[in-house]
């Protein structure tokens, strides 16, 4: 792998929703880091997605002062997923660096990406040594979590790695190609290949203000995934299906045999009540998932854009486009 020449930007990508409390923090922070950069030019390029507090207005009073800073305005909440693929496309650099404004993916580590770029690697992630400030339950369930998707799906999804990481210009432009509104983008990651270089670090907890995932938000993401990058819940659910057919087709010839051979009563109505309740359950269980396909294609057939955007850097944004080109 040879070493990489050295590029003009380097793009920091930050998705916000409602994060007056940490923007200025994070902004003084990140500024003291990239300052001591002299070999690139930096560009810090922020979401507000959909925010509610003040946000937006930091952004423009940080767009003020510094022209290092761009925005991105969404015309509503689109979720982090998208945040993150409008903060591409829209991005200058010929690497971007994405990470959250809450502080817990330190800008401290940016030089040592751009190190590992440097040296021929597309894609430095960081990898979770520790995460402070987060329940047991929530470290187990979503180190289960990548356990089972790495199981599942053919990708070699990466586990406890999230989106803060360094991407090289192909991989940005990878990226850019895929427009599905059900993003997993932790998925699409693996998915997309290139140099690959973990790095580890411990996350630290939020500088302030509340985290915006709670556990249903969690779960919704946990499906992404797995119905993004593989079809093995519906073919569990044919496996299950035929196992329970064929238990049933021996239960049935052991009844009538018996009946047959030794006379006495068929079971009766709490037996049957039971396998009726039983078999129901796993049919609405199977035609669950089924659904949970079927409303990925309807929300993908109807081709609609991924985000809106209100305001880029000051300037209505009259015309959208599908992909920035």
């Amino acid at each position: 792998m040879g070493e990489r020449k050295l590029s003009q930007t380097v793009s920091i990508l930050v998705p916000c929703y409602n994060e007056e409390a940490v923007l200025q923090e994070f902004y003084e922070r990140t500024s003291a880091v990239i300052d001591g950069i002299a070999a690139y030019d930096f560009e810090l390029i922020f979401v507000n997605d959909g925010s509610h507090d003040r946000t937006m207005e930091i952004l423009k009073e940080l767009r003020g002062k510094d022209k290092r800073v761009s925005y991105v305005d969404l015309s509503r909440n689109f979720g982090k997923e998208i945040a993150m693929i409008a903060g591409i496309d829209y991005l200058k650099g010929d690497a971007a660096v994405i990470m959250d404004a809450d502080l817990q993916d330190p800008p401290e580590m940016i030089p040592e990406m751009i190190s590992y770029w440097e040296q021929g690697y597309d894609d430095i992630s960081a990898k979770r040594r520790s995460r402070e400030g987060e329940t047991f339950f929530k470290k187990w369930s979503s180190h289960t979590f990548y356990r089972i998707l790495q199981k599942l799906s053919n990708i070699p999804v990466q586990p406890d790695v999230g989106d803060f990481r360094l991407l090289d210009k192909q991989c940005l432009n990878a990226l850019r190609m895929m427009r599905e509104s059900q993003r997993y983008t932790k998925g699409l990651f693996s998915w997309i290949g290139f140099n690959k270089k973990e790095i580890l670090f411990d996350r630290d907890a939020r500088a302030a203000g509340e985290t915006k995932w709670n556990y249903w938000k969690l779960t919704n993401l946990a499906i992404e995934g797995i119905t993004s990058f593989t079809i093995a819940p519906l073919r569990m659910a044919s496996f299950v299906g035929c196992m329970l057919a064929f238990v049933a087709i021996l239960y049935m010839a052991y009844i009538i045999i018996r009946t047959l051979l030794f006379g006495g009563s068929v079971p009766g109505y709490p037996s049957l009540l039971s396998v009726i309740l039983f078999m129901g359950g796993v049919q609405l269980l199977f035609l669950g998932i089924i659904g949970e396909y079927l409303g990925r294609i309807f929300n993908e057939s109807k081709f609609r854009p991924l985000y809106l955007v209100k305001d880029y850097n000051g300037e209505m944004v009259v015309e959208q486009r599908k992909v920035r080109d």
